[in-house]
């Protein structure tokens, strides 16, 4: 039987694993920050309304420049912004692999910060793009002066910041993000899947001046649309003109632009939901320490939280009663999604259960 080591594949990529979060059917599924609230009900007729209405025109293709999805995420988002503005695709990693695709690539670099989200690495790795990284300061904050410092030691060609962080919850201040595109010549892009649920201002606000900034975000998180695909970024149309010159033809299915086009038109109701996910996120954040666990501040709708004497076996005992969390690979940590009020309590008591058998302290 032929195994991929006989294939002619390309030699950067040999010896690399894919990405791979688990997917188990489980009662509490908390591991890759999907949001866990379901649509409501209004707003999934609508949708399902949109995506019938799609079916009638299948046999042609779709809208290629998305030109009706384009104005709605630009009324979302607003700061000034048009259809010029944006861009989307399938998902936010679809819009990060054709910004590489069109500012890296094979001879040019990009700058991460790890920990930060796994898929910027694998994501350049895929568009032959050398992966840098730089280290962070203490509790995973980055600075102006660290940042810039990274920057002007590494010369990378592009830079991935993401705010906030994934996997540890930290947002990134304004002014280190200007810091940043000052100190850099080529491209920054800002990742901002988990905007919604911060409380800080976002990177859009700097856009106007700035026409190597990028701000990607997602439709995954805050408007309970993992399923559907669909991400988008904001920036300067002529960043929109380099990423039609590598983006597929239809690259967005008729029914992934209708199905989008009718929930961003219910943003009100499907925004409702991120303040009751916020509420579980800092309920997790104070009832942590008290079951010996050291939980890191967050932005977003998940908590990273230190204090595990053995992740992969915490994750194991919690995995054995129907309860999937994440080993980020950190030591010592291990990363929850915000859930609902009661896959909170079912998350928190089963590791109250596990009492001291999972910290570092026992």
């Amino acid at each position: 039987m032929t195994s991929l080591d006989d294939l002619p594949i390309r030699d950067d990529l040999r010896g690399l694993t894919p990405y791979g979060a688990p997917q188990e059917h489980v009662r509490v599924q908390l591991n890759v920050n999907e949001n866990t609230h379901p649509i409501p009900e209004d707003v999934a007729t609508d949708i399902v309304t949109a995506l019938a209405k799609a079916v009638l025109g299948v046999n042609r293709y779709p809208d290629r420049e998305f030109t009706e999805l384009r104005d709605s995420l630009a009324g979302y988002l607003g700061h000034g912004l048009t259809r010029d503005n944006i861009w989307a695709a399938n998902g936010s990693n679809e819009v990060l692999q054709q910004t590489l695709q069109a500012f890296g690539g094979p001879g040019r670099s990009v700058l991460g910060f790890p920990p930060t989200y796994s898929m910027h690495s694998i994501i350049a790795s895929g568009t032959g793009t050398k992966w840098l990284t730089a280290g962070r300061d203490g509790g995973y904050e980055l600075s102006p002066e660290t940042v810039v410092a990274a920057i002007e030691r590494e010369r990378p060609d592009v830079v991935f910041l993401c705010s906030p962080n994934n996997p540890t919850g930290t947002a990134l201040g304004l002014e280190t993000i200007a810091a940043a595109y000052e100190a850099h010549p080529g491209i920054l892009l800002v990742d901002e899947a988990y905007a919604e649920f911060a409380d800080g201002d976002t990177a859009l606000t700097l856009l106007d001046g700035r026409p190597r900034l990028l701000v990607s975000r997602t439709m995954s998180k805050a408007f309970a649309f993992a399923g559907a695909r669909l991400g988008y970024l904001a920036a300067d149309p002529a960043v929109t003109d380099a990423l039609r010159l590598v983006r597929l033809p239809y690259h967005l299915s008729a029914f992934t632009q209708a199905a989008a086009v009718a929930a961003i038109a219910h943003a009100p109701e499907m925004l409702a939901m991120v303040e009751d996910i916020k509420a579980q996120r800092d309920r997790m954040i104070a009832a942590l320490p008290e079951l010996g666990y050291t939980p890191l501040p967050s932005e977003a709708n998940f908590v990273l939280f230190g204090g595990v004497d053995d992740p992969h076996a915490t994750f194991e005992a919690l995995f054995e009663q129907g309860i999937l969390i994440r080993d980020v690979g950190i030591p010592n940590h291990l990363r929850v999604t915000a859930g609902t009020d009661a896959e909170t309590t079912i998350f928190l008591d089963a590791l109250g259960w596990l009492g001291s058998v999972g910290r570092i302290d026992a």
